[in-house]
């Protein structure tokens, strides 16, 4: 799960112009037949019925499986970010399809980014190898290690929130909830307003706080000199939604919102993003050049 829209901003007192953004199937468990009984003991069960999943853990252990069951998985993807300042609003939209496989671990995003002016850019993302590769509009494409920020903002993979949300436990927060609807689970976290330095280190802050660090950046080159000791994370909510089942992963979202403060009130910088599972990838995917 390591995708999010990158938004880069100028702003002055009396704007914000936003320069662009950066862009089915069910596992069948098989069941161990029971031990042959000696002649003279009566008959044991020939199968014995595996404890259904009731912590976040067992979840996770279940979707695990689901999704390492078939060769990849294609979602839809949909995300929206801006930048709010005195009312005026400046931001993007962003949709792809989005196609990976696990072995060998690969994905491939092509998408169009939006602007809230209603210019349209395509973008491109590969990633292969340990290396992601972007390409957005007519530009040349981009190559850096995967583990570079930048890129990693660039990258939405459904599949990977599952390790992310073995971090979120091993956090040792009791931030993740199982949530049971009708044939779905949903493991969610969910945030109440926080000052940013006080909730920075949990890894679902971390993931928003990557997002926010370029905005801060591009704030701080027009004068906007707002330290991270002032900014309060006013809203961060996580969902893993799984088919209660099979574990298959149906969707995974996240949400936040910051606020800035500035001139006496606040920028406020929102950012959501959505994943749909829709389907089996059997395809292959190979570095663009």
């Amino acid at each position: 799960m390591k995708r999010r829209l990158g938004v880069f901003a100028v702003v002055s007192p009396l704007c914000l112009a936003l320069a662009g953004c950066g862009g089915g199937g069910a596992v069948e468990e098989s069941q161990a037949a029971g031990a042959a009984a000696e002649p003279s003991a009566p008959k044991v069960a020939a199968k014995e019925q595996a404890p259904a999943p009731t912590t976040p853990a067992d979840f996770l252990d279940l979707a695990d499986q689901a999704m390492a069951a078939r060769p990849g998985w294609t979602f839809a993807v949909k995300g929206d970010e801006n930048l709010t300042l005195q009312g005026q609003v400046s931001g993007a939209s962003y949709e792809a399809t989005v196609s990976r496989t696990g072995k060998p671990a690969a994905l491939r995003s092509q998408g169009v980014i939006t602007s809230s002016k209603g210019v349209r850019k395509a973008e491109k993302v590969f990633v292969v190898g340990g290396s992601t590769y972007v390409k957005e509009g007519t530009a040349a494409w981009k190559k850096a290690p995967s583990t570079d920020p930048a890129m990693e903002n660039k990258v939405e993979d459904a599949v990977a929130a599952i390790g992310a949300y073995r971090t979120y436990l091993k956090a040792g927060n009791d931030d993740v909830t199982v949530v049971k609807k009708g044939s779905s689970v949903e493991l969610q976290v969910r945030l109440s307003p926080r000052k940013l330095t006080d909730i920075q280190d949990r890894p679902y802050v971390k993931t928003a706080v990557r997002e926010l660090d370029p905005v801060l950046t591009q704030l701080q080159g027009a004068g906007v000199t707002t330290s991270k000791s002032q900014i309060t994370l006013s809203r961060l909510t996580e969902t893993l939604a799984l088919d209660a089942k099979s574990g298959r992963i149906n969707a995974h979202r996240l949400a936040f919102t910051f606020l800035i403060p500035y001139n006496g009130g606040n920028i406020t910088y929102q950012q959501s993003v959505g994943e749909e599972n829709r389907g089996v990838f059997n395809g292959s995917i190979t570095a663009p050049f």
